[in-house]
């Protein structure tokens, strides 16, 4: 009896969509296939991330993007056994769908937008997992997952940030590690004006080259000293360096690190690092212009004859 009374609660309608009806061993069961769903694309996520660490970088871009469309698919076949767990009659949900899409329409188009965005990053590979990117507002991070919604971003100050899809699609993007690449960068610096052209060029090539960060000369990429302007009281330098692509992805260290050898570099070899430089000039002086006030200023700066006799005077007695 007691068997036959648990049997009655679990199969007994306690709503309905169009005519199929919800029991509470229906909503159980499907509970249960989409909870086995989740398992599985959590396994599948373990097991992609542990095969991109052992397969090497060439093919760890592949190895995500299937598995990022391998989630969305066993998402979506879990999500379907549910609901035909529920008993539902999948084309009860016509009703159902047609108001999906509606609210795709108005309520859910940046969700769309994302979605669709991270598939055409995927493919596309204009950015990937890895590379260091620059956003439009000046914010710089690596990039270290792509997934549905949006883009995760780790800055180096390790603040994790999140950027929509759509941003990176219709945003303005500076990818600095694209290919894994890496770049030239320009370090400027000042002499004084009567500072050896010849003389800093060589000392400040020498320091950079013998930063770990720049790499050896090949080809073009080599290591420079570029005179670039002249200044109001100094030598206008660039040093121009092709750092390792570790060094591109941590900018502030890189600058620093280059502007510490610059600075020892000069200091090393005697070499003047100009300060600012102003001049005033007076256009009058005790009322006088010009050499007559400066005149008045000589007189009234000299000791007067009284003022020497007073003081002898006061000497002697």
């Amino acid at each position: 009896m007691a068997l036959h009374g648990a049997d009655a609660l679990l199969t007994q309608p306690i709503a309905y969509i169009g005519v199929s009806g919800l029991t509470i061993g229906s909503i159980i069961s499907a509970t249960v296939v989409f909870a086995t769903a989740l398992f599985a694309v959590w396994l599948l996520k373990k097991f992609v991330r542990r095969a991109q660490q052992t397969m090497g970088e060439e093919r760890s871009h592949a190895i995500h993007i299937g598995g990022q469309i391998a989630r969305y698919i066993m998402v979506a076949f879990g999500l379907a056994a549910a609901v035909s767990a529920l008993g539902v009659d999948l084309s009860a949900l016509s009703l159902f769908a047609g108001a999906l899409g509606v609210g795709i329409g108005l309520g859910l188009r940046d969700i769309v937008r994302n979605f669709v965005g991270g598939l055409v990053l995927l493919f596309d590979r204009s950015i990937e997992v890895g590379d260091f990117i620059e956003l439009e507002d000046g914010t710089m991070g690596e990039v270290r997952s792509i997934g549905p919604r949006a883009t995760a971003v780790l800055t180096n100050d390790d603040v994790d940030m999140l950027v929509p899809n759509a941003n990176l699609i219709d945003g303005k993007v500076t990818n600095w590690t694209r290919n894994r690449l890496t770049r030239r960068v320009h370090v400027p610096f000042r002499t004084a004006l009567t500072a050896d052209k010849e003389k800093v060029r060589d000392a400040v090539i020498e320091a950079a080259k013998a930063v770990p960060l720049t790499l050896p000369d090949a080809g073009r990429k080599r290591t420079q000293v570029w005179l670039v302007g002249f200044g109001e009281s100094a030598l206008n330098f660039e040093l121009v360096v092709w750092p390792t692509l570790s060094a591109v992805k941590r900018p502030g260290r890189m600058m620093a690190t280059y502007c510490w050898a610059i600075d020892d570099a000069l200091r090393q070899n005697g070499i003047e690092i100009p300060l600012p430089q102003q001049e005033m000039r007076l256009r009058s002086l005790f009322g006088k212009e010009g050499d007559a006030g400066l005149e008045v200023w000589q007189d009234a700066k000299a000791p007067s004859a009284t003022d020497g006799e007073g003081t002898r005077s006061a000497s002697t007695g």
